[in-house]
């Protein structure tokens, strides 16, 4: 029996048809690491037009979760794109270190109590932890694949960052755009800080729901005074002891309800569903007023001797209640500016850990919330309760603890929105915001936002760097007092604060302005949080040599919209009247496979270690790709392995793409265009206008689309069409065949073009790909050029030819499905085809040489056109069995096999071949 194996090119490589990917990738890391790839990237585009994303530094407490790995693998796609494409793509990640969770968990984790520990001993122990979670979350950052300058990260706590941020407060200062006020902002009781409106989240919340009833005591001659009341409604009970008044609309109709003995006023749109929430059936309206003909009148506490005047408010809508508002300025926003308009004083007896204080005769001490129930059974008492229910509703809670937050009347330091809101929303119109509705967003959220609220009630943090005079308390900050500390903490960081005496954080000689003297005291608070990293487009883009300012973008979820997007457009168009950032791409979060949050109570939290564990991080950077990121994503273990199966046809892909180049040298074996073969030529066409579509979805941050048309070459172009049909001619013929050097040619362009556009996406599996191409230069595919289109390759009426082809082919492979599952034939090569063409079909079928191999069948015959076959069937086909043998060479079925003397059991294009080779077998 003759041995012809030897003369079948079959595949060769080492490259593993299995990934072992959570086993080879740190080894890839290890040598990224010891050739410094991030550092020879930059050195190769140095010079280069820049591109800055500005990476929004994550909080350094805990292990990076899922929505971590989805952030920080989009901007690798990015900057990984953009350094193949030309740019001088720095990469610099960094850490958010101050705040509350930090401070909770050194109290809670080491029993470390606050208030009775030194000030610095205390930071020191806060910046311990924060450094530790640095360094773990790094480590889980690289393990990721992400490039970037690991060794020199920003961080908020390093003395040149708090020292940048010192002089962006500065220079607000300088502007006019930081004051401090009373006024009733967030406040957290179980942080027992204010926060700002960026620190807030919703949810649900079970509310005692009351109506009470005021009594009238100076009706100003409009309303009668004799048990007339006028009816409010509140969900927080425990705000009734600091009313000061009630607000109604002037434009409103008022209607004055008879209702037993008792004479009720409130909106006439809201009669009917008050006096059913009431269960109050019999009832009839008196009279009816205009809300300003009420102006004068004044009610009475309902228990306490206070007066609570009628006063007028926009704010009053007819959406819930009475129409008819309780206010209190102490413990509401649109209360306190009212009552500031009215000339209230501003009451807010609870204090900052949510007491009640004396304030409240009769409910000194309780915690507000447990006050609610002492509240109404005192309205019970005096016979002002008219009804109480529960709601459930969406109610403010503080982001870190997730407890309820309350409004409470305090003085804050603050940053005046006003001051630069319309700049800012000019600003606004000058960004890229991907998506788009990203604009309406911010724009609405700073039209409508409020001061910022920028002190914290916290040792952990930067400080406020304002002094106070001790004669007549006057707010002392100058541009000298502001270079001297932020100079001070440039060099000793700012626990300086605390470690020194007043006299040492100030320049000498200074006196107060107001009354002239020189003893000064210093301001415990500290900063937002939100204004540690909104300061670092100036304390990171400005300072650093290889970055940039504007940022060309900033990458997060979409609750940055109100947090670090808006922080960092606040401080920067306040301080540079610019925004900080010429794009900003958000995000959505990441759900369970059924659309749940993740939360550990639900068990259905995926852990990003565990994926790259089991599966590798290249599996989990392809899930990134081909999710549509700026809406809310899906992840499960079912979503999981259907991406390690897409990995697996992309990885087996490379391995047949290399496996068939072995023994090829693109320096000299590579045929030029003109001599490819049609079939390679529309592959190559092809090939580049995949390439124009990457190019394009890489541009416009569509990586799904990079996924998705990359997958689809692979799978179909390539697995089901060229590479099937592509096995007669690079197992069969000649190692130095023309026409196999044609295919071996397209097939090298379709490695090397496929593996740099998923190098931004599966670097790892790309960088392995790269080390078993022939002929490479460069020792790493991260240093060469990401594809661009070659024009000169397009042929628009072989194109045209091919298409009309492929779409015959489907025909001819749905008919031999048929027949092989009409058990007529097993492999298609046993098939002879019979094709009788439509009229065009028959023109560009005749110009097309090897039919045979582009069907796959042994046997091809074209019948001239026929005028009953229509242009939509385009042919009619008849399968049958082919005649003759099997070829054991090329398993083609031909009747030539056994017509050979030296070759029996060959067809002759197979003994051809061997006698061209001098291919001589002894036949046993």
């Amino acid at each position: 029996m003759a041995d012809y194996s030897k003369t079948l090119n079959l595949p060769k490589t080492d490259f593993p048809m299995r990934g072992n990917l959570p086993k080879r990738e740190p080894e890839v890391q290890k040598w990224w690491e010891e050739i410094d790839i991030y550092g020879q990237v930059l050195a190769k585009r140095k010079g280069n037009p820049k591109f800055i994303l500005h990476d929004g530094p994550p909080y350094a407490n805990g292990d990076i979760h899922i929505g971590h790995a989805l952030n920080k693998t989009l901007k690798d796609f990015i900057v990984r794109y953009k350094s193949l494409k030309g740019y001088f793509a720095p990469y610099v990640p960094g850490w958010d270190t101050h705040g509350l969770p930090i401070e909770h968990a050194i109290v809670s984790k080491k029993k470390v109590d606050r208030k009775n520990v030194d000030p610095v001993q205390f930071r020191e122990m806060c910046k311990d932890y924060a450094l530790s979670f640095i360094e773990k979350q790094k480590a889980q950052f690289k393990r990721l694949g992400v490039r970037g300058d690991w060794d020199h990260p920003y961080i908020t706590l390093l003395p040149e960052y708090e020292a940048a941020q010192i002089r962006v407060f500065g220079k607000m200062v300088e502007k006019g755009h930081i004051y401090r006020g009373m006024k009733s902002v967030y406040w957290s009781p179980s942080s027992e800080t204010a926060l700002a409106e960026a620190e807030i989240e919703y949810y649900d919340k079970c509310s005692a729901s009351i109506y009470v009833t005021f009594p009238v005591e100076n009706g100003n001659g409009v309303l009668p005074e004799q048990d007339t009341y006028v009816v409010i409604w509140t969900t927080t009970p425990w705000t009734i002891p600091a009313n000061l008044a009630i607000a109604l609309n002037e434009d409103f109709d008022y209607s004055l309800v008879q209702a037993g003995e008792r004479k009720l006023l409130m909106a006439k749109e809201l009669v009917d569903s008050v006096m059913k929430t009431a269960e109050i059936d019999s009832y009839e309206t008196i009279a009816t007023y205009k809300g300003k003909d009420l102006n004068g009148v004044i009610c009475r506490h309902p228990f306490y001797d206070r007066k609570s005047p009628i006063i007028f408010g926009d704010h009053v809508t007819l959406d819930a209640g009475t129409g008819c508002v309780h206010t209190a300025p102490g413990h509401g926003e649109e209360d306190f500016y009212l009552g500031q308009k009215y000339q209230l004083c501003v009451l807010c007896p609870v204090d900052g850990k949510g007491k009640m204080t004396a304030g409240a005769p009769g409910f000194e001490g309780l915690f507000y919330e447990d006050a609610n129930k002492e509240v109404t059974k005192k309205l019970e008492e005096v016979g002002c309760l008219l009804k109480l229910t529960f709601i459930t509703h969406q109610y403010p809670h503080d982001w870190r603890t997730k407890k309820p937050v309350i409004f409470r009347a305090t003085e804050q330091w603050f940053a005046s929105i006003d001051g630069f809101r319309d700049e800012m929303l000019e600003e606004i119109k000058n960004v890229k915001w991907t998506p788009s509705w990203g604009e309406i967003r911010i724009h609405n959220m700073i039209a409508d936002r409020g001061d910022w609220c920028i002190s914290r009630q916290r040792i952990w943090g930067v400080p406020l760097p304002i002094f106070y005079c001790e004669e007549c308390g006057h707010p002392h900050i100058n541009g000298e007092t502001i270079d001297f500390i932020a100079d001070l903490f440039a060099k000793e960081g700012s626990s300086a604060w605390y470690a020194k005496e007043v006299h040492e954080l100030m320049p000498a000689n200074q006196s107060c302005s107001e009354c002239g003297s020189n003893r000064f005291r210093k301001e415990t608070d500290t900063m937002d949080v939100w204004f540690d990293s909104g300061s670092s487009h100036i304390a990171v883009l400005e300072q650093r040599e290889e970055l940039a300012w504007p940022a060309d973008l900033y990458l997060e979820g979409s609750d940055q919209y109100r947090g670090w997007f808006n922080s960092s457009l606040s401080t920067s168009v306040a301080t540079k009247g610019q925004a900080p950032y010429k794009g900003v791409l958000s995000h959505g979060f990441t759900m369970d496979g059924e659309g749940r949050k993740m939360s550990k109570s639900l068990g259905n939290v995926i852990e990003p270690a565990k994926v790259i564990n089991q599966y590798g991080a290249d599996i989990l950077r392809l899930w990134v790709a081909s999710s549509d990121y700026q809406a809310d994503q899906r992840l499960s273990d079912g979503i999981l392995k259907q991406i390690a199966e897409v990995y697996r046809k992309l990885r087996n892909t490379f391995r047949f793409l290399l496996g068939n180049l072995n023994g090829f040298d693109p320096a000299k074996d590579r045929v030029p265009l003109a001599e490819l073969t049609e079939l390679d030529r529309f592959a190559l066409i092809k090939l580049n206008r995949l390439v124009g579509r990457i190019n394009q979805a890489y541009d416009d941050y569509d990586f799904h689309q990079v996924y998705y048309d990359i997958h689809h070459f692979c799978n179909v172009f390539l697995s089901q069409f060229y590479l099937d049909v592509l096995k007669d001619r690079l197992y069969v013929l000649l190692p130095d065949s023309p026409v196999r050097r044609s295919a071996q040619t397209v097939l090298y362009e379709m490695l090397v073009t496929l593996n740099k556009m998923l190098n931004p996406i599966i670097p790892h599996t790309s960088e392995e790909v790269w080390r078993h191409t022939p002929g490479v230069e460069e020792i790493s595919v991260q240093l060469t050029d990401f594809p661009e289109v070659e024009v000169s390759v397009f042929d628009d009426e072989l194109e045209q030819k091919w298409d009309q082809l492929l779409h015959v082919r489907d025909v001819v492979l749905k008919s031999l499905e048929e027949a092989r599952a009409a058990k007529l034939i097993g492999n298609s090569l046993g098939a002879s085809v019979e094709l009788t063409p439509s009229e065009k079909t028959y023109q560009f079928l005749s110009s097309v040489d090897e039919l045979e191999q582009v069907f796959i069948v042994s046997d091809v015959k074209l019948n001239p056109p026929s005028h009953e076959v229509t242009e939509e069937q385009k042919v009619h086909v008849i399968v049958r069995v082919a005649e003759g043998e099997k070829c054991e060479r090329c398993w083609v079925v031909s009747p030539s096999v056994g017509k050979n003397e030296d070759h029996p059991t060959l067809c002759n294009r197979c003994a051809s071949i061997l006698r061209e080779a001098h291919f001589d077998v002894e036949i046993n």
